[in-house]
């Protein structure tokens, strides 16, 4: 057992991460750790793309916890040090899209959410799973304006989240999940647009219903609930049949985006 190095408010990981190829996709080189994490959408930090890096770095998140209720028979509520031991990491390579017409390639570290799902014994009557993250405007300064109707809510169908490739992540390129990347723990879903994968969870609920995210409150034409990455469907204001590559350089040409980010 190996401690991944701590900074400010981070936590330790509980094993040696190695990479599971079953659950990595890595078609082209990987994306910089210097651009995974100067480069991000975290409006809870501000809206620009170097915000979050700038205004995260003394962001606390220990102690930390997550609740699981709703449509499960033994709700909990646990802390991010013992969800980490519990279910050690891998390292899992995929591939981020972001409906802004981006992608990274990205070494994350985690392990499959439904290993966590599967603590609380869900309900026949749980259709969907609904993630909510930490409200904190002290803290977080993007979260004083109205940009998204706060604390941030996502969504995924059940079978979604089970899904094995849906993943709580604790970590990228070996180290510690930084804070402008969601820490101390993110889901990321792979064949989702980006916006889909809720930072800094506190509270993960069951649901009968189909919840509403965030984005589908703040502009349900642009941003629904299912989300998945389609190269023939635009955005309304703009096309999603190509992607530009996060650290390739500007004049570097797009590349084609592959139906559901290439995890159909």
């Amino acid at each position: 057992i190996k401690s991944i190095g701590l900074g400010v408010g981070s936590i330790s990981l509980s094993s040696i991460p190695f990479l599971n190829n079953a659950y990595s996709q890595n078609k082209t080189k990987l994306t910089s750790y210097e651009d995974i994490t100067t480069y991000n959408n975290y409006y809870e930090f501000g809206t620009s793309k170097s915000d979050p890096y700038r205004n995260s770095q003394e962001f606390i998140t220990k102690p930390w916890s997550v609740t699981i209720e709703g449509e499960v028979e033994n709700p909990v509520t646990i802390s991010a040090e013992e969800i980490i031991s519990l279910f050690p990491s891998e390292e899992r390579i995929y591939k981020l899209r972001c409906v802004e017409g981006w992608s990274m390639v990205i070494p994350w570290m985690g392990f499959s959410l439904s290993k966590l799902l599967n603590k609380v014994s869900i309900k026949n009557t749980a259709k969907f799973v609904e993630f909510e993250s930490v409200y904190d405007p002290e803290q977080m300064k993007g979260q004083r304006y109205p940009v998204l109707n706060w604390p941030y809510r996502e969504g995924l169908r059940i079978d979604e989240a089970m899904h094995p490739i849906t993943t709580v992540v604790t970590g990228v390129y070996g180290k510690t999940l930084p804070n402008q990347n969601g820490a101390p723990l993110r889901i990321f879903v792979p064949w989702k647009y980006g916006f889909k994968s809720a930072k800094a969870i506190v509270k993960i609920k069951l649901v009968e219903n189909i919840p509403t995210s965030s984005w589908m409150r703040s502009s349900p034409r642009e941003y629904g609930f299912y989300s998945n990455v389609n190269p023939n469907v635009s955005h309304p204001r703009w096309s999603q049949a190509t992607e530009r590559v996060i650290g390739e350089g500007i004049l570097a040409p797009r590349i084609e985006t592959e139906m559901f980010n290439g995890y159909g």
